[in-house]
């Protein structure tokens, strides 16, 4: 119930609403969505656009009373997605891939990927399992993606190979949002600072390490594939613990919390 009240104090995740804006709305004392729908007069909002908002609003709020919010990502600000990672919090899916080291337009592929939903870790695997079919079928339970760079990297690169691959979903993409707390760097930098440690044998392993194992491999040694995997295993894991802590920290940075404490929840 707390992360769906939470959910409702939200007005940056629609498109078209900044954090200034919902900023504004909550020091007018529009807390909630039922507040923004009752209000008859918002200053700061034209009545067209008030309409539209709430419309959008209130056929939103019954989808999501009703529990089968199959939501319409694309209604959303992608970059407000971190804000459901709560309420999905039991149906995410963290991905990470691995490339031969080229762009897809000059012979790039992917050579595997990494799924981890909080409780096992799967990897699908060029030229064993890793196919458009198996892919959509490994990502159709889940409602929240968690990447790092994904939005930029990972998604994209896969749309390329896999044109008909869904990824109707909620996308957080950890490395843009923990750029709006400072954090800068890649996924290594990020988890040293947050004391994520990593299994020994691939510690201090980089994307090139994984493009030479993936080539090492391809040349007959079955032992690169193993380690390769076990270094895509931290990439892909090492994911739920970032985002749990940068959702954390993005949420008191908007100041909803304050907000909600102030309307008793």
């Amino acid at each position: 119930m707390y992360n769906k009240r939470m959910i409702k104090h939200s007005f940056a995740i629609i498109n078209g609403i900044g954090e200034r804006t919902e900023k504004r709305l909550w020091r007018y004392g529009i807390c909630t969505w039922n507040d923004f729908i009752n209000c008859n007069f918002i200053p700061f909002i034209t009545k067209e656009r008030k309409k539209y908002i709430d419309e959008t609003l209130y056929r939103l709020s019954n989808s999501l009373d009703n529990g089968g919010w199959d939501l319409y990502p694309d209604i959303f600000n992608r970059n407000e997605h971190w804000r459901f990672f709560k309420r999905y919090r039991e149906q995410a899916i963290c991905m990470d891939i691995e490339t031969n080291g080229y762009a897809f337009d000059f012979g790039g592929y992917c050579t595997m990927v990494g799924l981890y939903n909080g409780k096992e870790y799967q990897c699908l695997i060029r030229g064993r399992d890793l196919t458009v079919e198996n892919l959509s079928k490994a990502l159709a339970p889940y409602k929240i993606l968690i990447t790092f760079y994904g939005a930029v990297f990972d998604v994209p690169f896969l749309l390329k190979e896999f044109p008909s691959l869904p990824f109707n979903m909620f996308h957080y993409d950890i490395c843009l949002a923990s750029r709006r707390l400072g954090l800068r760097g890649g996924l290594k930098k990020v988890e040293k600072y947050l004391g994520i440690k990593r299994e020994d044998l691939v510690d201090g392993m980089d994307g090139q390490d994984a493009v030479r194992l993936w080539n090492d491999y391809m040349m007959g040694y079955d032992a690169s594939l193993e380690t390769l995997i076990r270094y895509n295993r931290e990439d892909t894991v090492n994911l739920l613990a970032i985002g749990e802590y940068v959702y954390n920290e993005l949420k008191k940075a908007t100041g909803i919390e304050d907000y909600m404490k102030g309307v008793g929840v």
